[in-house]
């Protein structure tokens, strides 16, 4: 064994023997590194997953657990990054196991949440090792740390990343996360305190924006995300995240994602979240009550939210009317032909359908969807024929119709125009 190698092993004999905080898990992190070291002993890839699952997985804590199903990371995928990524963890090793001396600091950075939010309840804190998907999430009350990523450095190598991941290494790790891992707890930590965004941009951006400006101002530091300050410094963004917000499609362009934007910067919506956040908290005079308010949003309530966002004045509209302004832009469908829709006595015979819409759409997209009456009356396509050349229309023919029966077809938001604005739901519904 390589003095390098010896050293890492006594760290980690050292960390075994330490009595961990009680709500400081790192035992994943610990057996991730017994697995790793045996894979590596063989090419026998059946040997390999009974060391990943044996010392690994089936001695997974819930944390790890939980890290697996919210971001539906495989065994085959650990097995690969595993294999294939050697240079990249002997970088990261030494950092990973940090994670069992990380307690007092942690815990340091908990106490300092819980003096300008007294209510807050206890959680759990997991370390494991994870496939990039995340540093940092939460289920219940588990905060899941993803070490591969939030104790990554400048110094990690990525080299061996394949081409369409590289910008880990512009975006992530050479921002030296592990230098902000106790700010990315303390934010973590906010969100098991909080109740659940519904699945909608908006809220969920407030609901990162919550968590950031309530870890940022519990620890007395500036934000960490470079998006917050790229934000701060081109109106562009919230220009176009006006535009963008009521948009099903582009979620990926502000949250969650390496996905291409405008702006070639990825999580803009924290930068969205975290200023209507800045604004309200400096528009209260009671600080603590500006806290408990934001931490305690509740998501469900569109009012709650809406009045909260405009009361800040951060769009450049109220809410109503920004929507107003998306559905104006939305395409439409304006011809069914032949012209059955709504029709009682539609001929057995038809066979081909053609949708005409208010403008040329993206064609590499389409989406059809059941009607209000379900599946027992879904007009079922058997072939699209094909889009027309300047984009506006598309046909398709159906399968063999049955006499006095009611159809159904919906022309759903799956169709959308050529900048990505989806298609105003179209109903094709008639009787035979």
């Amino acid at each position: 064994m390589s003095s390098a190698l010896l050293f890492l092993g006594c760290q980690e004999q050292q960390l075994k023997k330490q009595s961990p905080q009680s709500n400081i898990v790192n035992s994943d992190v610990l057996n991730f590194w017994d697995a790793y070291d045996l894979i590596h002993t063989t090419e026998d890839t059946a040997l390999q997953y009974k060391y990943l699952d044996s010392f690994y997985l089936s001695k997974a804590s819930p944390g790890l657990e939980a890290l697996r199903q919210v971001r539906n990371y495989t065994r085959e995928e650990y097995l690969k990054v595993i294999t294939t990524l050697p240079k990249f963890w002997t970088s990261i090793r030494g950092n990973t196991m940090r994670s069992g001396r990380l307690g007092t600091k942690l815990q340091a950075g908990i106490d300092r949440l819980r003096e300008i939010y007294p209510e807050l309840k206890p959680a759990t804190i997991y370390f494991a090792i994870g496939a990039f998907r995340t540093g940092g999430t939460t289920l219940d009350d588990m905060v899941l740390i993803g070490a591969e990523m939030a104790m990554g450095s400048e110094n990690v190598v990525t080299s061996e990343f394949p081409e369409d991941v590289r910008s880990f290494r512009r975006e992530f790790y050479d921002t030296n996360p592990i230098a902000d891992l106790v700010l990315l707890n303390v934010h973590e930590f906010v969100h098991t305190q909080q109740n659940p965004p519904i699945n909608n941009l908006l809220s969920q951006v407030v609901s990162e924006g919550v968590a950031e400006f309530v870890s940022v101002t519990a620890m007395g530091v500036p934000s960490f995300t470079p998006a917050i300050n790229y934000g701060k410094g081109n109106d562009e963004v919230r220009k176009t995240f006006e535009k963008e917000m009521y948009n099903i499609h582009n979620q990926s362009d502000w949250l969650y994602s390496n996905a291409p934007n405008d702006f070639n910067v990825r999580d803009l919506g924290y930068y969205i979240g975290y200023s209507i956040c800045e604004l309200y908290y400096n528009g209260q005079e009671d600080k603590k009550a500006a806290i408990k308010k934001m931490i305690e949003l509740n998501y469900e309530d569109e009012e709650e939210i809406g009045a909260f966002v405009d009361g800040t004045k951060f769009f450049s509209k109220p809410l109503d009317e920004l929507y107003e302004d998306f559905e104006s832009r939305r395409p439409q469908c304006v011809q069914i032909e032949p012209p059955i829709n709504d029709a009682k006595k539609v001929s057995t015979s038809t066979k081909k359908i053609t949708a005409t819409f208010s403008e040329a759409m993206d064609t590499r997209h389409r989406n059809f969807d059941f009607g209000p009456s379900g599946e027992d009356a879904l007009l079922r396509i058997e072939k699209i024929l094909g889009w027309s050349e300047d984009g506006r229309s598309i046909s398709f023919e159906v399968q063999d119709l049955e006499p006095n029966k009611l159809y159904e077809l919906t022309l759903s938001v799956g169709f959308r125009n050529l900048d990505g604005v989806p298609l105003k739901p179209k109903l094709i519904r008639f009787q035979t």
